[in-house]
Formats: C-alpha cells, sequence, structure tokens
C-alpha cells in the first residue's frame, strides 16, 4: 500500500462508516432529529465521492494536499445530489429556490471544510496503517535476513571445527601406519564411525546431548588409541538429561581442548570428566580436566573461539562458556545454555 492511498480493506471500510456516521450524527444534532435519515444518506454520499475521486486523483498527484482540497469542493455538490437521488432531502435545490447566494455558498463551504477535515483524518488513518505495515514488513525481512546470515554463519564455524578434528586424527593414522598398522587400522574403524555419525548431525542446527555424547564418545575412542592408559574417562550424565536438546558441536571441541592442550601434554597423561546438569532451566555441562593446566597450554584454539561464537549467534547473551584452573591441576571448562 503507498502513503497516502485511501484503498479500503475490511477494516478501512469500517473506519470510513464510522466517520461518515459521526458526521451524520453531528449535522443531526443541528438540524433536529427529524433529518437524520438524509443527514446520513448525505454524509455517506459525500463521504463516499470524497475517497472515490481521492482514489483516482491521488493516482495523478499522491499526498498533495490541493488535492483533498479539490476533492472536497467537488465531491460536497456531487454528493448532495447524490444524496438527493437516493431520497434525502435536495438541499442544493433549497439552497437556490430559497436561500440567498452568500447563505448557500457559507454552507457548502462549512460542509467542504467538514468534508476535508474528514478526509485528512482518513488521511492520516490510512497513511499511518501504511506505515505499520511497511515497518512490518521491513522488521520480517530483516528477521529473515538475521536468520539466514546466522545460519551462514554456523555453517560456516561448524565447517570450520570439522577439518580441525579431522586432519589431526588422519596426522594420527599416518604415523601409526608404519610403526602399528593394527592400531592404525583400529584408528580408521573409529574414526569412520564418528563421521558417518556427525554427518547427518552436523547439518542439523539442533540435536540433543545424547548424540553430542555419542560423537564424543567415537573421538574418546580415536584418542584412547593415541594415548592408551594415559587416559582415564568418566561420563556422569543422567539417562534423563540426554534428550535434553543441545546445538551440535558444542561439547566436542571442548573434550578435544581438553585432550590435546591438557592431558597429551602430561606425561603421566591423566583424567577426563564429563558432567551434566539442569539447574534453573539450563542445561549445564563440565568438561575437567587433570592435564597441565591452563598456564603450560594453549587451549584458547579455533574450537573455542568457535564456541563462543555459536553461542552468541544462537543464544546471544542467554548461554556462557567460562574456563578455568581446576583443582589441584588441569582445567575446568563450564557450559550453560538455556534449554528451551
Amino acid at each position: 500500500m503507498q502513503i497516502g492511498k485511501f484503498a479500503v480493506d475490511g477494516r478501512g471500510l469500517f473506519f470510513l462508516n464510522i466517520v461518515n456516521l459521526a458526521i451524520a450524527l453531528f449535522f443531526t444534532a443541528l438540524f433536529g432529529w427529524s433529518e437524520l435519515k438524509s443527514s446520513l444518506l448525505i454524509s455517506f454520499s459525500i463521504g463516499y465521492c470524497c475517497w472515490g475521486m481521492a482514489e483516482l486523483l491521488q493516482r495523478w498527484a499522491v499526498g498533495r494536499m490541493a488535492i483533498y482540497l479539490l476533492v472536497s469542493l467537488v465531491a460536497v455538490p456531487i454528493g448532495f445530489k447524490l444524496a438527493a437521488w437516493l431520497g434525502a432531502t435536495d438541499v442544493l435545490a433549497q439552497v437556490t429556490q430559497s436561500w440567498s447566494a452568500d447563505a448557500g455558498l457559507r454552507l457548502l463551504l462549512a460542509v467542504a471544510l467538514v468534508a476535508l477535515f474528514a478526509m485528512s483524518l482518513s488521511l492520516y488513518y490510512f497513511r499511518s496503517r501504511a506505515l505499520a505495515g511497511e515497518l512490518e514488513a521491513t522488521q520480517r525481512r530483516e528477521a529473515e535476513s538475521r536468520e539466514a546470515q546466522t545460519a551462514a554463519q554456523l555453517a560456516m564455524l561448524q565447517a570450520q571445527i570439522e577439518p580441525h578434528f579431522l586432519f589431526n586424527t588422519l596426522a594420527n593414522v599416518q604415523s601409526l601406519i608404519e610403526i602399528d598398522p593394527p592400531r592404525a587400522s583400529k584408528m580408521l574403524s573409529h574414526l569412520n564411525t564418528y563421521l558417518r555419525a556427525s554427518l547427518a548431525r552436523s547439518r542439523n542446527a539442533q540435536g540433543t546431548l545424547g548424540q553430542e555424547l555419542e560423537l564424543v564418545g567415537a573421538l574418546l575412542d580415536i584418542a584412547a588409541i593415541r594415548m592408551g592408559e594415559r587416559l582415564r574417562v568418566a561420563v556422569e550424565v543422567a539417562e534423563e538429561l540426554k534428550p535434553l536438546p543441545l546445538p551440535p558441536l558444542l561439547l566436542q571441541p571442548l573434550v578435544e581442548n581438553a585432550l590435546k592442550h591438557g592431558l597429551e601434554p602430561c606425561v603421566a597423561g591423566g583424567e577426563l570428566k564429563i558432567h551434566a546438569e539442569q539447574r534453573d532451566g539450563r542445561l549445564c555441562l563440565s568438561v575437567r580436566d587433570t592435564g597441565v593446566g591452563i598456564g603450560a597450554s594453549s587451549p584458547c584454539g579455533v574450537g573455542l573461539a568457535n564456541i563462543r561464537d555459536r553461542l552468541t549467534a544462537l543464544y546471544g547473551g542467554a548461554a556462557s562458556l567460562r574456563l578455568s584452573p581446576a583443582e589441584p591441576h588441569g582445567v575446568l571448562a563450564e557450559l550453560a545454555l538455556p534449554i528451551a
């Protein structure tokens, strides 16, 4: 709808009729209730003539006030004659027969001013509706654009994480091929299992905690081949929490960082513990390792940066990721996000 157009839908027609009725009641109060029928016919006839002429003329000059003044001056006598044809008092005939020219001119001018006021009121109403509709459409387009941008950003961040893990694993397979082919074959089997499970999941914007733990389990199986008895794993996740929603590749980078930056550099290895709980309407996940700790490692790589970016894109400020030293040594990574 263009600004300034009087195009009428159901609500607009209701508003137009209310204005016509209000004007009819105003003139009825002035000239007596015996003139109610004539006032209604005259008011509605003039009102619809004004609307029809404005709709036609404003295509030539949208929104110019001179057009509405011209419409009110022309539509008033036409509306009077239309109302008389429909059965109302023929005001123009009475003016020409009984009144003086000055009195008739003043009457027509007064009615024209009332019509101009009603048109201005209608114009404001329709223009406000048009602006509201345009604002709603703009907001909807912006929301769709933000959604598409967020989806593209998440896909890009996700695409950065997957090669990061894949290349590290393939490098380990390559190093094992010559010295321990059975272990290399076993690692490739675990990698194949992981990739099959992650392919479908990584293409969805949403998943569950249980699905993410399956991927993490495959990752830990691969790490166990590399580290052997140096790696000890504990998973503390209640069964009723596993169906809770969790976007893909949020937990895995935390586990991978704990392995790469905490436990693998530690000669004695250590323990990696995954814990999940529901608290205050939030899903709280933690990954704790007993490795070399933050001071001796560099845990702020691609994975953690991408987790923070994805949390911002998905939840704004409602989700958080926090890293802190674990006692007596190691790193504690805590992830909290809304369940809904």
